[in-house]
């Protein structure tokens, strides 16, 4: 009976040994997500794009910033009538009031578009980060945020570099007829 208890023992032993020389050969990945979206040419060609798209509506706000500002200074400056000064400040007023709604709007519509913009590219993200981890045999990738990483874990260089290779590759393809 002591040597069947004993052999249990040594299976068990033997079993939870194989298991920590399984784990010791697991391969973790990390991937700095921020870093990702911050620096991936999908990310940069997209906010050119938005930035070609919202251009003019900022470049007409802006405008109409400085004419309100010249307004305010003409009515610092003028020696108007009381009611050339009150039609002044009114229109001063509702020009401020319609700035300020289409700040507004432009930066819901620009922040939503943005979200639309990084929804696209997370497919593409996700491929790249499993196309790395395929080929270079990696058992589990995270990303951020998490509480700690070991830096030799990080796998953000190879992400942006299989995206900037996909980019080219989606650049080539559109400029060949």
């Amino acid at each position: 009976m002591r040597s069947y208890a004993r052999a249990i023992y040594v299976l068990i032993f033997g079993l939870a040994f194989s298991a920590a020389v399984d784990a010791q050969q697991l391969r973790i990945g990390y991937v700095d997500m921020k870093e990702v979206l911050d620096n991936a040419p999908q990310v940069i060609a997209g906010r050119a794009k938005l930035d070609r798209e919202f251009r003019s509506r900022n470049d007409s706000i802006e405008i109409d910033e400085l004419r309100a500002d010249a307004l305010d200074t003409r009515l610092q400056q003028a020696n108007l009538t009381s009611d050339n000064t009150v039609q002044l400040e009114r229109e001063i007023r509702e020009l401020r009031r319609n700035i300020s709604r289409r700040k507004e709007d432009l930066r819901d519509e620009l922040s939503f578009r943005r979200t639309e913009e990084v929804q696209q590219l997370e497919e593409e993200i996700n491929v790249a980060v499993q196309e790395i981890a395929r080929r270079n045999g990696f058992d589990l990738i995270i990303s951020s945020p998490v509480v700690y990483a070991s830096p030799d874990l990080n796998i953000t260089d190879l992400i942006l570099e299989q995206l900037e290779v996909e980019f080219a590759a989606d650049q080539m393809e559109l400029s060949t007829p």
